[in-house]
């Protein structure tokens, strides 16, 4: 049986992988209403107006508060850099690749933002504040343990977005902390009617994302995963979070059926090949349906696991919808 990391894991990215196995008695079919359940409200493509103010309490549940609108701004996670750029704004300084993707700045121009040392794990407090930030924004389970060596020397917002309503909310906070209030409603807009237009095609092929780096892979599920908390609206999407300790194992996803698979190969350092051709050296996995049909997709991890914007899951809808056709 494969092994699959916990939720913390998932959250940090690049630590290793770790898992618990549990043994699972295979997937059942869920019933039409737990789907529905599942899915959620139809989206509302409507966008309340956006408030410029140098105070407010994020969607997090933290307050926030800014003396002046800020000016340079270091981002120590891939959310924060899908906002700014939504908003028209370059980051300072980055601990990401994200900017890399033509759909963001392309490479060539991210070049020019300089990268924070110490990977995203542990980010070096003395070049983070070498850029005289007005703002800092991390990962709040990652990064809060910096909270106090940045105290005192600028802001340090700390996020923590599990669902895509999450990160819609943290875009409107920029938006608002930024003066950028035009841009954010624009931006949410978008998003909400691509989401909205797929959720009325939604496909009755059964999908599953999986991520990790060799056969310890991981599920990934709507309730800790911002890519995946989609998936509900467009596909059948049977998997649930199993709790920091669960996970699933290979014989559970061959006994359900899984039509489409898209796979994140998550790389600490350089590349060593794809996670789906690891797996390939399981016999198991030659039998789940979507690699006997050769509907494997493997995906920018940068977009689908670490992105977590609006303008990563714009990318995230794109792909899947078309792959789930």
């Amino acid at each position: 049986m494969l092994r699959s990391p916990s939720r913390i894991v998932r959250s940090w990215i690049t630590a290793a992988l770790v898992g618990s196995v549990l043994v699972g008695c295979g997937s059942s079919a869920e019933p039409a209403s737990e789907k529905a359940a599942a899915a959620g409200p139809k989206t509302d493509v409507n966008v309340e107006p956006i408030k410029a103010t140098r105070t407010l309490t994020d969607t997090g549940g933290l307050k926030v508060s800014l003396e002046k609108e800020p000016e340079r701004v270091v981002c120590l996670f891939a959310l924060c850099d899908d906002i700014l750029t939504e908003l028209g704004i370059v980051p300072t300084a980055t601990n990401s690749a994200l900017l890399a993707h033509p759909d963001f700045l392309g490479e060539q121009e991210a070049k020019k933002v300089d990268v924070i040392p110490g990977g995203f794990i542990a980010p070096e407090v003395e070049a983070i504040l070498s850029h005289k930030p007005d703002l800092v924004i991390g990962l709040k389970d990652t990064h809060g343990k910096l909270a106090p060596a940045l105290k005192g020397a600028t802001t340090f917002w700390p996020m923590q977005p599990e669902t895509w309503q999450d990160s819609v909310g943290y875009l409107r906070d920029v938006a608002a902390l930024t003066g950028r209030t035009a841009e954010g409603e624009k931006a949410e807009k978008a998003f909400r009617t691509k989401l909205a237009e797929a959720e009325k095609n939604k496909s009755d092929k059964t999908a599953l994302i999986i991520y990790g780096s060799d056969e310890n892979f991981g599920v990934a599920t709507p309730e800790t995963d911002v890519g995946a908390s989609l998936f509900p609206k467009i596909a059948d999407y049977p998997w649930k979070s199993r709790g920091v300790e669960g996970s699933y194992s290979l014989e559970e996803i061959l006994a359900a059926d899984v039509d489409v698979l898209f796979v994140e190969t998550l790389s600490f350092g350089e590349a060593d090949g794809k996670l789906s051709e690891k797996l390939a050296k399981n016999p198991l996995w030659g039998k789940i349906p979507a690699v006997k049909n050769g509907d494997v997709h493997e995906v920018n991890s940068e977009v689908w696991a670490k992105g977590r914007g609006t303008r990563s899951l714009g990318i995230v809808l794109d792909e899947a919808t078309a792959a789930l056709r």
